[in-house]
Order: structure tokens, then C-alpha cells, then sequence
């Protein structure tokens, strides 16, 4: 994910406006913001993530000589449209919400201020980068509520994503929400993830017997003794596992996990546990898996099940039950004058807006207020500067502290946003001020 990009990857709409714009004369600042219309049902509130990812895209943004040549060929655009994409680089600001704040409908997760050509190029990018990793975060953050405190979970979902890029994201966005790690070797390596993994069911079967493959594994993974134990007959591949771990226990070596991938598993974890601690080993952990979601850890935790881990695939990734978000990316300003779009059922408020957060007593949300970047309100600023002249003005954040903001971010979620059904919305206000923006807008457009 830290690889150029190439900045064809976006819509033509994009190149054909900055071509007009071009030709034009057009190059005063334009202000742009990334927000989400309305949450989808199932959601109650939203994770912002891609942020890095994002500003990485604009620090690197320019064209190739070999892409410059291709669109000249085309024979779509001016020489001085492709003039200008040859000498292209982002030089603007970007204000953005830190990633990992929970936010809502109509609040502006990023910013961008820069001539009208360079900050409608990047539209069709950004939401790329940002949709899909708030989609998942978000998903992946109803998985952790779910699940509860003390139970690990690992991202298993890259083979059922999207594509590599979604593979990578998946594990990075999970990772910030609070999941322990991912199956997937390259976020490990990117972003120093945790990884995880043991065999598959295959293995199992490429041996002589279950014993066989179990000593075998043993022997070459010692520091990695987590067992998956359903290929047949799980009781017995749980006695196997009581069976090998006395003989490891005589070398000082410890048996960390089992893993269940298919049946019943409220009534398997239950006999796996009794066996494994009538054996001697009630220290080996159970894991679960096979196509788990929050719904189903939510009545997996309920029903008490002695489950210590879950592995979390195609659902996460895919974000299954809600798998796109209505990110838009809309112009609120240009040449110093407030725009805003009048369609019905799509109409924006318009300028440059701040989000100001208010908290009860107990340190829990207890509504956002909407407003013009210029007009303070009470509680917390969430919309900051991160970029200006198209350069970073401090170090990214590691993906720890983002995943510490995150975990500070639950603590402070009212109690009803933290169920799966939906219930009534999160009070996000709009400040008198922005309402007389908007009036004055409509005014000038009629």
C-alpha cells in the first residue's frame, strides 16, 4: 500500500473538468470535504481509517511521462491540459479528522483547500482509499464490542477480499479497531501487525494420521503449538492434542491453542474444554472460527461459551451485511464564495465546517454540533490541520496510538451505540451559524 499509485486510477470525469478548468483560467483555491450522508442500517456510528493512506496518495501525486503520452494519444485533452498533468503535484491543505474518531452522518472526516484542478483530480482516490478501510473498521469495530474484553481476535479474511490492496487494508483497518492481529504475512512486514496462523485442514490429511501430522508440526513450529483438531473427529483430535502435549511437557514445551473450524460451536468448545482440562491442560486455549460476524460472537460470548479466540474472515473483510458506505466528496467553497449542492435528497451545507464534540459528566459523547471552521462552540475541536502546501506538518501517528485512540473512542460511546440493532441516532447538531450560511447561499442562487 505505500506503492505509487498511478494517478490514472480514478474516473475520466475527473480529467475532462481539469481540462475545462485548465483551459480555462480557472486556479483559485477550492474547498472540498469527505463526508458520509447517512449510516447504512445495522450502523451506529463509524470509524474513520485511511487517513495515512490518503495523505501518502496526495504527497505522491504526479504523472508519469509514459501515462502524459498515453492521454495525449487519446486525443481527449488540450496540450495545455496535458502540459499541466506533466508538471503536476498536489500543493494544497488537507484538514482531517485524526484517524481511529468515531464520527456521523454530515461531519467532515477531511478537508482539502487547493486549486480547483489539483483538488478535483483527487476526488475519486480519496474516496477509494478512505470508504473501504472505514467500512471495515467500522465492521471490525462491532466485532470487538461484540466479543468483549480478554478474547483475541485475528483478521482470517484476505483470500475472500477484494483484491490484494483490500487483503492489506482489511488487516490494517481491523488492526486499528482492536482486533490482537491478521493471517495476512504482508501487514506484518508493512505495518508490524501481529500475524498469526497454524495449518489447515490439508496438512491434516497430507499425513498418515492426525498423530503423525500433529508431532510433525510440533517438531518444526515448536514456538508456534496451535492445533487445529475438527479434520475428523474433534474429540478425538483433542485427545491427541492431551496425548502430545504430555510428551512436550516432558521437554518443557507447552501446547499454546486448539482450533475449531466447523459444528456446533458452543457444544464442541464445551467438550474440547472438559477434555483438555481432564488431560492436564487447562491452559491450552480454544479458538474458533468459520464464518463468524459480530451477530454470531455476540451469541457465542452470551451463551458462555469457553471460547478464548476468534478468527474473524470473509464477513470482516467484505463487510457483509452493509458492503459500501455513501461517502461523497462535495465542493463547499470556491474562489473565497460558500457553495453548496441544492439536489434534492442531496443537498450539502456549505463553507469550510468545524465538528465540536461535547461530553456528559461520565466522559461519554453526549452530542456534536456542526458548524462554520470559524465559529468556536463548546467542547472538542475534531477537525485539524495536517497538511499544508501539500506537505506533511508533523509525522504520522503509529498504527498503536491510533489504535489506542480508537480503544479511548469505545470507552466514550454512549451505551445504546454500542448495540448491533439500530437505535435512535447520535444527536449531531447545526449551529445557527451554518443554517445563515446556507440561507445566504440559497439567496444568492436564486
Amino acid at each position: 500500500m505505500h506503492e505509487h499509485t498511478s494517478t490514472l486510477l480514478t474516473d475520466l470525469y475527473e480529467l475532462t473538468m481539469l481540462n475545462v478548468y485548465v483551459d480555462s483560467g480557472m486556479h483559485e483555491n477550492a474547498v472540498f470535504e469527505l463526508f458520509v450522508r447517512k449510516l447504512r442500517p445495522g450502523r451506529n456510528f463509524l470509524v474513520a481509517t485511511g487517513l495515512e493512506q490518503a495523505l501518502d496518495y496526495l504527497e505522491n501525486l504526479h504523472v508519469t511521462p509514459e501515462e502524459a503520452d498515453w492521454l495525449a494519444s487519446t486525443g481527449r485533452f488540450s496540450d495545455t491540459c496535458i502540459d499541466y498533468l506533466r508538471e503536476l503535484e498536489f500543493t494544497g491543505d488537507v484538514h482531517a479528522m485524526d484517524e481511529g474518531t468515531i464520527f456521523f452522518p454530515d461531519e467532515p472526516v477531511l478537508r482539502i483547500t487547493a486549486p480547483i484542478a489539483q483538488a478535483q483530480l483527487v476526488e475519486s482516490r480519496l474516496i477509494n482509499l478512505i470508504n473501504y478501510q472505514t467500512l471495515v473498521a467500522s465492521k471490525a469495530a462491532r466485532c470487538v464490542i461484540a466479543a468483549g474484553g480478554g478474547r483475541q481476535l485475528v483478521d482470517f479474511g484476505m483470500r475472500r477480499s477484494h483484491g490484494s490492496e483490500a487483503g492489506i487494508a482489511s488487516a490494517r483497518a481491523s488492526y486499528i479497531a482492536g482486533f490482537d492481529g491478521t493471517a495476512t504475512v504482508v501487514a506484518g512486514k508493512d505495518f508490524g501487525i501481529p500475524i498469526f496462523g497454524t495449518m489447515a485442514h490439508s496438512f491434516i490429511q497430507a499425513h498418515e494420521s492426525e498423530t503423525v501430522a500433529f508431532s510433525s508440526f510440533a517438531r518444526h513450529q515448536p514456538n508456534n503449538l496451535i492445533f487445529l483438531i475438527d479434520t475428523y473427529d474433534i474429540a478425538r483430535g483433542a485427545e491427541r492434542v492431551v496425548e502430545l502435549g504430555n510428551e512436550l511437557a516432558k521437554q518443557g514445551s507447552k501446547i499454546t491453542a486448539v482450533r475449531i473450524d466447523s459444528g456446533d460451536l458452543v457444544e464442541m468448545s464445551h467438550l474440547v474444554r472438559k477434555i483438555l482440562n481432564d488431560g492436564g491442560h487447562p491452559h491450552i486455549k480454544i479458538l474458533v472460527s468459520g464464518g463468524l460476524d459480530e451477530y454470531r460472537l455476540a451469541d457465542l460470548t452470551a451463551g458462555a461459551a469457553p471460547i478464548d479466540g476468534f478468527g474473524i474472515g470473509t464477513s470482516m473483510n467484505v463487510s457483509a451485511d452493509v458492503p459500501y458506505l455513501d461517502y461523497v466528496y462535495k465542493l463547499e467553497e470556491y474562489a473565497g464564495v460558500a457553495k453548496r449542492k441544492r439536489s434534492a435528497g442531496k443537498s450539502t451545507w456549505p463553507g469550510r465546517k468545524q465538528v465540536y464534540r461535547e461530553y456528559n459528566d461520565d466522559g461519554t459523547m453526549r452530542h456534536d454540533i456542526l458548524t462554520l471552521e470559524d465559529d468556536q462552540q463548546r467542547g472538542t475541536a475534531l477537525i485539524k490541520p495536517v497538511m499544508q502546501n501539500g506537505k506533511r506538518l508533523m509525522p504520522s501517528p503509529s498504527i498503536e496510538a491510533v489504535r489506542k485512540h480508537v480503544s479511548e473512542e469505545y470507552k466514550r460511546l454512549p451505551a445504546n451505540l454500542r448495540r448491533l440493532e439500530q437505535v435512535q441516532p447520535y444527536d449531531v447538531m447545526v449551529a445557527e451559524s451554518l443554517r445563515q450560511l446556507t440561507a445566504e447561499v440559497d439567496r444568492q442562487i436564486r
